[in-house]
C-alpha cells in the first residue's frame, strides 16, 4: 500500500510539471518589416515574456511592433 501511494504521488508531481517546448515569436512592424524568433526549450510563461509587442515614439514618429506566439 505504501509503494502504491508513493507511485501515485510521483505521477501527480510529474503531471503538474511544466512542459518545456519550442515556440516561435513572429513580429511585424508598422513599416512592413517582419521577424521570426525561435524560443527553444522553455515553458509557455517564459516564451510569452520574451515575445512582447512594443511601441517606440521619438521626434513625433511612432513605430509599433506587434508580436504573436505560436508553437
Amino acid at each position: 500500500m505504501k509503494k502504491l501511494s508513493i507511485i501515485g504521488i510521483a505521477f501527480l508531481a510529474v503531471s503538474f510539471a511544466s512542459c518545456k517546448k519550442d515556440y516561435t515569436c513572429t513580429c511585424t512592424d508598422t513599416n512592413g518589416g517582419s521577424s521570426v524568433t525561435k524560443i527553444i526549450g522553455v515553458n509557455k510563461k517564459t516564451a510569452k515574456a520574451n515575445c512582447v509587442s512594443t511601441t517606440i515614439s521619438a521626434y513625433g514618429y511612432a513605430q509599433t511592433k506587434t508580436c504573436t506566439l505560436s508553437k
